[in-house]
């Protein structure tokens, strides 16, 4: 296996991003106190949507992810080339092991354990809920996390647009495979315009600037510009969680124990699948920095096309809606304590693997 790579030194992080847990658990609590309180201006701001995409949450994911995608040399991408190996990891983890093992763990958990404490009609329905979050892998939110971790952008931009087109064509037969149903209807309008506006025109408007600001200021010109957007990608990101939390504050106070059982599987699911593909990635001699991501982009889930599909399939109000709202819910603490490991077990990670 690859020998050891020296870590590289670290730039020092402010007293803000070193207590991020701290704003994200303050933010949890004000959103579930102000959807509570508040219902009709969450409902107001929930109701602005193009095909289940809420155009107030699209735009917090472009000032979260445009700064990152700054970053991204397009020329680069044929180096990509390179990390093949991580590729091949998160297209075995995304495809061939997230779907199956949450239809596991949703049958072991929801359909055998928690049977008892769970309504009885809804239990497949929570189930089915379950597998449609685990067969969506994740687009947007994943180049912030392979920011924080410090991973390779252009491994994690080539990544993201190859699940991208994967799921065009595998997520309806991979669903009707795994819920026994002959025809799937998957909310392809939803899906295409997800795409379109987290991946395609981000990435065009973020690599208009950057050329126009290497072409008149040089490097140093956009290394101020990504100083100053820093700061506001880390308050996007709280206040999407404040909005997604408001958006389900009451659902969560009416159900708290159907919701807290019902995220017992998605956590053992993220943390297995996450921790797989690093495992995977060290043995296979993959470079931390594309390792990193592909635990986090093997790991984590597009909530928005799972619950488009579940409302689209089972009802607004179903098990299978509530069952991918819990995703939504869990989506960002969890995924920010994978990069806390991920960072934390680098020294460990860069030691040689043992023959």
């Amino acid at each position: 296996m690859n020998a050891t790579v020296a870590a590289q030194p670290k730039p020092a992080i402010n007293s803000f991003e070193r207590y991020l847990s701290v704003w994200v658990a303050l933010c949890i609590a004000v959103g579930i106190a102000l959807g509570y309180s508040l219902p009709n201006l969450f409902a107001a701001i929930a109701s602005a949507e193009i095909a289940r995409v809420n155009l107030v949450v699209a735009v917090l994911i472009w000032l979260m992810i445009v700064p990152m995608l700054l970053k991204i040399d397009l020329g680069a991408l044929g180096s990509v080339r390179q990390h093949w190996k991580g590729v091949g990891v998160t297209l075995f983890i995304n495809w061939a092991v997230k779907p199956f093992s949450m239809a596991l763990l949703g049958t072991l958990f929801l359909g055998w354990l928690f049977r008892p404490l769970l309504p009885q009609g809804e239990i497949n329905a929570y189930i089915a809920g379950l597998i449609l979050l685990a067969a969506a892998p994740c687009t947007a939110m994943v180049f912030v996390w392979s920011n924080l971790c410090d991973g390779e952008p252009t491994y994690t931009l080539s990544q993201v647009a190859l699940n991208d087109v994967i799921m065009v064509f595998a997520f309806a037969p991979l669903v009707g495979l795994l819920l026994g149903v002959a025809s799937i209807t998957v909310p392809w309008d939803t899906l295409l315009i997800s795409v379109l506006l987290y991946i395609v025109v981000p990435v065009i408007v973020a690599q208009i600037i950057r050329r126009a600001l290497l072409s008149s200021g040089g490097q140093p010109a956009l290394d101020r510009l990504l100083a100053t957007l820093g700061p506001l990608s880390l308050v996007a990101l709280l206040t999407t969680l404040v909005l997604l939390f408001g958006f389900q504050g009451p659902a969560i106070l009416a159900h708290p124990l159907v919701i807290a059982l019902i995220a017992i599987p998605i956590l053992i699911q993220v943390y297995f699948n996450a921790g797989l593909a690093y495992w995977l990635s060290r043995r296979f001699g993959v470079a931390w920095c594309v390792a990193a991501p592909a635990a986090l982009i093997g790991a984590s889930n597009f909530f928005e096309l799972a619950v488009a599909a579940a409302i689209s399939l089972f009802g607004l109000n179903s098990g299978a809606a509530l069952a991918t709202v819990v995703g939504v819910l869990v989506e960002v603490p969890v995924m920010l304590s994978v990069v806390s490991i991920v960072k934390k077990t680098r020294p460990w990670y860069e030691q040689r693997v043992p023959a």
